[in-house]
């Protein structure tokens, strides 16, 4: 099978969207496919054997990328309507990213369609009109949604304090875009079934639309080191700035125990405010420390490390870090939040907790570091739980049986 995935910011550190582009490449490259993919900045790494066709964007969003931020190029490029559109929206304060990079893709897919035909196409995660157009070219389409944008909007306007920044975070997220394409495309992926009925709920989808398949982990590479586990070290992993993810409360939540000299350790980027903020105002700044970006070694290790690890999550559609640490055999504390108790397991690999909630993220933590025993049945059970469970070959196969059932359909 020829196919091309799309994907607006392709690397790992941009979330599992990344991490699910590069570990679905490379099982398709294994299982003797074709994949080509269309990537915008940060520009992922991924199996030599992947076409990779890299597109640029106009965002200040993805300013961090180094060597792909607007300003390092050519002043004549920023009025041509397209590219004046993303810098203007962006600097405006809106999420303009994936409708901008859903029309480049397109021009990409239909030059390459048209040297030699793709059997299916499939963007993650950005569903922009630019997937409407590729339909048109008669060439099937199938997108991940790993979690409604709508569900990121209300979390962070919750979360936001004055009402210039609600209104902000209303306009970041594109508020239209995906409803629209969702109901335009053959098939919609989630990786769970939590995620699943939110995308039903958010997008008003039938039934048949949406196919759950979860995520999956390279147990190859995320698994246990044999390492002493360092006493009151806490881990975090993800975007500590989206609210999304909940740091705040899990800072919050060391805050409330101030008996204990433990460590909070965010794989995070170094400049992060969230947590940096928050622990300030708490007075805490000292048990806080963010790695910056890590090598996929380094961060293993650090889940190795860790004597917890802690997804404090207001709503995850799969939630990696927790099955990457469960798999790496950490003691895992999470929300009973979207997709989490999916993945962990309450009482078995894990304890889950009430969304939202220092105090009950306080007291679950210490259970698992005053208790031995418990955190050692809890990191066996993980490591055996996502071993049976949740592996990307699994995805793969899951994946392309639906590409087969979408096909067959045109046919």
């Amino acid at each position: 099978m020829r196919i091309c995935f799309l994907l607006h910011q392709g690397n790992m550190y941009s979330g599992g969207q990344g991490v699910y582009l590069a570990e679905m490449c490379r099982e398709y490259v294994e299982l003797g496919h074709e994949v080509h993919v269309v990537v915008g900045p940060p520009y992922p790494e991924l199996d030599a054997r992947v076409v990779q066709h890299r597109l640029p964007d106009y965002s200040v969003f993805t300013a961090f990328d180094e060597g792909a931020a607007f300003w390092n190029k050519g002043v004549a490029s920023y009025f041509q309507p397209l590219n004046f559109y993303e810098l203007a929206t962006s600097r405006a304060g809106m999420f303009s990213v994936m409708s901008a990079f859903s029309l480049r893709a397109f021009e990409v897919v239909a030059r390459l369609h048209a040297r030699r035909p793709f059997d299916l196409v499939h963007d993650n995660q950005s569903l922009g009109y630019g997937d409407l157009l590729v339909r048109l070219l008669g060439v099937p389409v199938v997108a991940n949604i790993h979690h409604p944008l709508a569900i990121d909007r209300a979390n962070a306007v919750a979360q936001a304090r004055t009402l210039c920044d609600k209104i902000g975070r209303v306009l970041f997220y594109p508020f239209h875009m995906q409803h629209v394409v969702a109901h335009r495309i053959d098939r919609v992926v989630t990786g769970s079934r939590a995620s699943g009925d939110a995308v039903r709920r958010a997008f008003r989808l039938g039934e048949a639309k949406v196919a759950a398949i979860h995520d999956g982990v390279d147990t190859s590479v995320f698994h246990p080191l044999g390492m002493d586990r360092e006493q009151g070290r806490v881990l975090f992993v993800g975007n500590s700035d989206d609210r999304n993810k909940g740091a705040r409360y899990l800072v919050e939540a060391l805050g409330l125990m101030r008996d204990r000299d433990w460590q909070l350790v965010v794989v995070d980027r170094a400049e992060a405010q969230v947590v940096r903020t928050r622990a300030r105002e708490l007075g805490i700044e000292g048990r806080v420390s963010l790695t910056g970006r890590l090598s996929k070694g380094a961060l293993v290790e650090e889940y190795n490390r860790a004597a917890v690890f802690v997804s404090p999550s207001l709503y995850e559609g799969f939630g990696l870090p927790a099955a990457e640490a469960q798999a790496c055999g950490a003691p895992v504390v999470a929300a009973e939040a979207g997709a989490l108790p999916e993945v962990v397991a309450d009482g078995v690999s894990g304890l889950l907790v009430p969304p939202g909630n220092p105090r009950a993220l306080a007291e679950a933590m210490r259970r698992v570091m005053d208790d031995g025993a418990l955190a050692g049945r809890l990191g066996a059970a993980g490591v055996e739980r996502i071993r049976s469970e949740f592996t990307w070959r699994r995805t793969a196969e899951r994946t392309l049986a639906l590409y087969e059932e979408v096909l067959a359909g045109r046919r």
